[in-house]
């Protein structure tokens, strides 16, 4: 990854597991955003190849790329809803515009993936006027309007107190269940990595490249680079007992 001559990450070579939940950490300012935005073919990779199962993104066509991004949904920082629309109308826009449903139906499945995430009867509100976790939780449905297979969640947990962490963690460990999604979470919050992660990646700025692979828990005891034991801590050590 890199913008213009300047190196962002180099030599990332990394398997999400169908079924998982994948964390993507690193300190700020390590890249894990901007690896995501290159796992959904939103930036290209100055080297190497994305791939979703046998097939390389960057290799397909454009017909095939848009295909192929259908297959994932995406819950960027801050929720990024429209503040214009209502959650039910925020939700409705990808399928209205994807699709060729008519306007009932989109109404139910919009009502319907509001209340997989906890929002039944709240698709007349705004997003002003719900709290920073209800919006977070509008967003994950709307991420999930055209059923991916894939669901990417950029930052979460950012900015909510710990109770409401704690719940979006288990929603999306319901939704793991319940529908066996893949999920990737950015992520630096120590709680909800070792909540929810089945597997994961390091990123560390000074290096450039990827220093640990694999289960958070696990990290936490055989890592090789002190720099990932001291970000899994941070005293906190509780959260790998």
């Amino acid at each position: 990854m890199a913008f213009g001559s300047r190196t962002l990450m180099e030599r990332l070579t990394f398997t999400i597991r169908r079924g998982d939940v994948f964390v993507i950490m690193g300190g700020s300012g390590s890249g894990k955003s901007t690896l995501m935005r290159h796992l959904v073919g939103l930036h290209r990779p100055t080297a190497g190849t994305v791939r979703l199962g046998a097939t390389s993104f960057w290799d397909s066509s454009p017909v095939e790329q848009q295909a192929l991004q259908r297959r994932f949904g995406i819950m960027y920082q801050q929720g990024a809803l429209w503040t214009s629309m209502t959650l039910a109308e925020n939700v409705a826009l990808p399928l209205s515009t994807y699709t060729r449903l008519k306007p009932e139906p989109v109404a139910e499945l919009a009502e319907f993936k509001l209340a997989l995430v906890g929002l039944a009867g709240f698709g007349g509100y705004y997003p002003s006027e719900i709290s920073g976790g209800m919006r977070k939780r509008a967003a994950i449905a709307r991420a999930m309007a055209l059923d991916p297979e894939v669901l990417f969640l950029d930052e979460p947990s950012a900015g909510l107190d710990p109770i409401s962490s704690r719940l979006l963690d288990d929603l999306i460990l319901e939704l793991r269940v319940s529908l066996g999604m893949t999920i990737v979470i950015v992520t630096h919050e120590l709680a909800s990595i070792f909540a929810v992660g089945d597997n994961s990646v390091f990123l560390d700025a000074e290096t450039k490249t990827l220093i640990a692979c694999g289960h958070p828990r696990w990290l936490v005891e055989h890592a090789q680079e002190p720099r990932v034991r001291a970000f899994l801590t941070r005293g906190r050590s509780e959260h790998a007992a």
